[in-house]
């Protein structure tokens, strides 16, 4: 597993409105984008470089298409991470204020201490 690529991932999809908007409409195209086209160039890899950190295992290519942030948590992504991508993507589709944020952690709150590593 890659913490790094995923987390990689999570972060380069945020920074850019059209790709949040893609991963929001399109979860598994955009993964599968992603991960063929960007990850080595955004790693800065040669073009045939072709390491298994260079790749999202099943589970995490299944996660991330998924939307399933309790999931990345679970595989050891940043938490701030997934918070401010989900924000982008879904915050809108709940009326109430900070309803998306309550929504996200209430799928978290079954976890308790130790939480997974979430280090790179």
């Amino acid at each position: 597993m890659s913490r790094y690529l995923v987390d990689k991932f999570l972060y380069t999809i945020d920074r850019d409105p059209g790709l949040v908007e893609r991963y929001r409409e399109d979860p598994g195209g955009t993964v599968e984008w992603w991960e063929r086209e960007q990850a080595g160039r955004i790693l800065n890899c040669p073009v045939d470089e072709a390491t298994t950190w260079l790749a999202f295992t099943d589970e995490e290519r299944a996660a991330l298409a998924a939307h399933d942030h309790v999931a990345l948590f679970g595989l050891g992504a940043h938490p701030f991470l997934t918070l401010t991508l989900w924000i982008a993507m879904f915050e809108r589709d709940f009326p109430e204020p900070l309803g998306m944020q309550r929504d996200y952690a209430a799928r978290l709150s079954h976890l308790g201490l130790p939480y997974p590593d979430i280090s790179t």
